[in-house]
C-alpha cells in the first residue's frame, strides 16, 4: 500500500508534464488530416459547393479529441490555410475562401467540433458497441446545429441564392452527411477501444480510480 502510494503521484505528475506536448500533437496531427481530407477529389453537385471528406475528419477530430482539442485542431487548419498553404478544398488558400460561398462552412467547421467533442465526452462508453451509433448521433447533432444552418446563411449571401435556393442546394450534402458521420464513428469507436484514456472525459475516470 505505502509503496503504490510513494510510485502514484510521480506517475501522475509525469503525466500531467506530458499532456502540453500531446495536446499540440494531437491538435496538429487532426489538423494535418482535415487537409488531407479537403485535398483529396471533390465531388460535384452542380452547385456552389462540391462535396468533400473535410466534415468527416472535422467530426472525427471532436470525436477523438474532445471538444477543447477538437475546436483547436479545425482553427489551427484554418489558420494555417488563412495564412496562404494550399490545404483548402481544391488546393485553394488564403483569405479567398473565406469570401466564397463555402464561407458558411468553414465558419460552422470549428464549432461542429466542439460540439460534437462536447456530445461524445459526455457518452456512456463502457458498452463500446454501443458507441457507435452514440458517436454517430453526436456528430450528426453537431452537423445540423452548425455546419448545415451556416452553410446555407453562407450559400445564401455570397452565391447569391435565397434561403430557400440555399437550403435545396445544401440537401444534396444530406446523405454523404449521414455516410461520413457513420463511418466517423466506427473509426472514433476503435480510437477509443485502443486508447482509452485519450478523450478528456474517459481520463478523468481513470484518473479517479487510480487515486482510490
Amino acid at each position: 500500500m505505502t509503496d503504490a502510494t510513494a510510485v502514484a503521484p510521480p506517475a501522475r505528475q509525469a503525466r500531467r508534464r506530458g499532456t502540453p506536448g500531446t495536446d499540440l500533437a494531437l491538435i496538429a496531427t487532426f489538423a494535418a488530416l482535415i487537409a488531407v481530407c479537403a485535398l483529396l477529389p471533390a465531388i460535384s453537385v452542380g452547385g456552389a459547393v462540391p462535396i468533400t471528406l473535410q466534415t468527416f475528419a472535422v467530426m472525427l477530430a471532436g470525436a477523438v479529441l474532445g471538444a477543447r482539442r477538437g475546436f483547436l485542431a479545425v482553427l489551427l487548419y484554418l489558420a494555417v490555410g488563412a495564412i496562404g498553404l494550399p490545404v483548402f478544398s481544391g488546393g485553394s488558400a488564403g483569405l479567398a475562401p473565406f469570401a466564397g460561398p463555402s464561407v458558411g462552412y468553414l465558419v460552422a467547421f470549428p464549432l461542429a467540433a466542439l460540439a460534437t467533442g462536447f456530445f461524445v465526452e459526455r457518452l456512456p462508453r463502457s458498452r463500446v458497441v454501443a458507441s457507435i451509433p452514440l458517436i454517430m448521433l453526436s456528430g450528426l447533432a453537431a452537423s445540423f446545429l452548425f455546419i448545415h444552418p451556416l452553410g446555407i446563411l453562407g450559400m445564401s449571401w455570397r452565391a447569391d441564392l435565397t434561403l430557400g435556393q440555399a437550403f435545396i442546394a445544401d440537401l444534396a450534402f444530406w446523405p454523404g452527411d449521414v455516410i461520413k458521420n457513420l463511418l466517423m464513428a466506427i473509426v472514433a469507436t476503435a480510437v477509443h477501444r485502443a486508447f482509452p484514456a485519450l478523450l478528456p472525459a474517459r481520463a478523468r475516470r481513470d484518473r479517479t480510480t487510480q487515486t482510490a
